[in-house]
């Protein structure tokens, strides 16, 4: 399942890592894409929403959950009104 997060607090490479860890130890097959920059977390895992999220807040960090447009139109992820 694909899920985009918005993780708030990530600053560097040691962020990153931790983050990318903190999925791996709940979902070893998982795969993580991190944008630092806007620091949005794209993650493809068979866990839950809540799991991830919480693995991510127990790092130290805060976890919102991003709309994800889905359906026509919606190529945007959701943050433009065109989803």
């Amino acid at each position: 399942m694909h899920q985009v997060l918005n993780v708030q607090g990530m600053t560097c490479g040691h962020c990153e890592r931790a983050v990318t860890e903190a999925v791996k130890t709940i979902d070893p097959q998982a795969t993580v894409k991190i944008d630092l920059a806007t620091g949005i977390v794209e993650i493809d895992s068979a866990q839950s929403r809540e799991t991830l999220s919480k693995a991510i807040a127990e790092e130290g960090y805060t976890v919102q959950v991003e709309k994800v447009a889905t359906g026509a139109g919606g190529g945007c992820g959701g943050k433009c009104s065109c989803g």
